[in-house]
């Protein structure tokens, strides 16, 4: 058992989701949102390093030592797996740990809208899952994965940077994962094999870069259901950011391709509770449909949140929508409703 053992399984015990090692301060976890230190004493660079340097393979210290940080899941047997990052900084040697639960949670525990179901019942095209780092999109993504595994006797590829959440073969599907650096060279290297080995679902643990998201898009194209991540806060925000990763001449053809094949785009915002002893989840859901695709091949983006309004049969709803609903509700304060909306005058006149 390494010394760091049992600072992150105290953090998964009180159910943190971040846990960083720092040097000349003592362990600090992440907390619905807020960073609190232990009642420890602060830790030198010696220490941080002695600490980090032992749970590395003699492999992981070289690439360490030649990149300056590393990415890689660590697990503690019967506690949870950790999403973890080391790297340098001016004093020494520093860690973050994304707590993962070893348990992936229903897909309908979540608090997600109830289209999500119907959502997933789609057979190609491309469904993508954004938000904030640290508002749940792994978690959301895992439990999609395993609501497919469960419904669907299907091939399910995942390619991902680490694995987080390893899911289970005795299912009605096959679930194949890759991780990048162990089993592929890159999310490209991975996507351009993936063609070639007969998946039903591509599931992407993050779109990064043109190669990436134009793999993903012929993916869809060619009659796969593809699933993705994006660190964007809301729909119209994810489309802009797709098309302005491409170069100027080539941003007509993504348009089209992103409007033949967009089923849907789910944002979530994990907001603190009035009691402060938990988070809501806020849901903006856009839904693909002919005027939605008219919209993004016309380079019309602009018009989608109020096209949203209209979609509502659809199932569609905005992210200050489902802020609103939760602060209705007494769920939220008014305070952490303006915070987190995006259109603030919305919230201004409700105060």
């Amino acid at each position: 058992m390494a010394k760091i053992d049992q600072i992150l399984a105290k953090a998964a015990e009180i159910g943190a989701s971040d846990v960083h090692i720092s040097v000349n301060n003592p362990p600090m976890f992440r907390y619905l949102g807020d960073l609190k230190k232990f009642k420890t004493q602060a830790f030198s660079a010696d220490i941080t390093k002695s600490l980090l340097y032992e749970i590395l393979t003699p492999k992981m210290q070289k690439q360490f030592e030649s990149n300056m940080q590393l990415d890689f899941c660590y697990e503690i047997k019967g506690v949870a797996r950790f999403r973890t990052n080391i790297f340098c900084q001016r004093q020494g040697i520093d860690g973050s740990f994304r707590i993962v639960p070893l348990k992936i949670p229903r897909l309908n525990d979540l608090g997600l809208p109830a289209v999500t179901t119907k959502i997933l019942e789609q057979h190609q095209g491309i469904i993508l899952l954004t938000g904030s780092t640290g508002h749940g999109k792994s978690t959301t993504l895992a439990a999609m994965i395993d609501y497919l595994n469960e419904h669907r006797p299907h091939h399910i590829l995942t390619v991902e940077d680490p694995i987080e959440f390893v899911h289970l073969t005795d299912k009605k599907g096959v679930v194949n994962q890759r991780e990048i650096g162990n089993n592929t060279l890159s999310f490209s290297n991975a996507l351009k094999g993936a063609l070639r080995e007969d998946p039903d679902i591509i599931v992407i643990g993050e779109l990064r870069d043109p190669e990436t998201i134009s793999l993903a898009l012929t993916a869809a194209e060619t009659g796969h259901l593809v699933i993705g991540t994006m660190s964007t806060s809301n729909s119209q925000k994810t489309i802009d950011r797709i098309i302005d990763s491409f170069p100027p001449e080539q941003q007509n053809q993504v348009r089209t391709m992103l409007a033949d094949s967009i089923q849907a785009i789910i944002t979530q915002r994990l907001i603190k509770n009035k009691d402060g002893t938990r988070r809501s989840l806020a849901t903006e859901v856009l839904i693909g449909t002919m005027p939605i695709a008219t919209l993004i091949r016309e380079d019309k983006t602009f018009q989608i949140p109020s096209m949203m309004q209209t979609g509502q049969k659809h199932g569609m709803k905005s992210l200050d929508e489902s802020i609103m609903d939760l602060l209705n509700k007494g769920q939220i304060s008014h305070e952490a409703a303006l915070i987190n909306a995006i259109n603030k005058k919305y919230f201004q006149s409700t105060g």
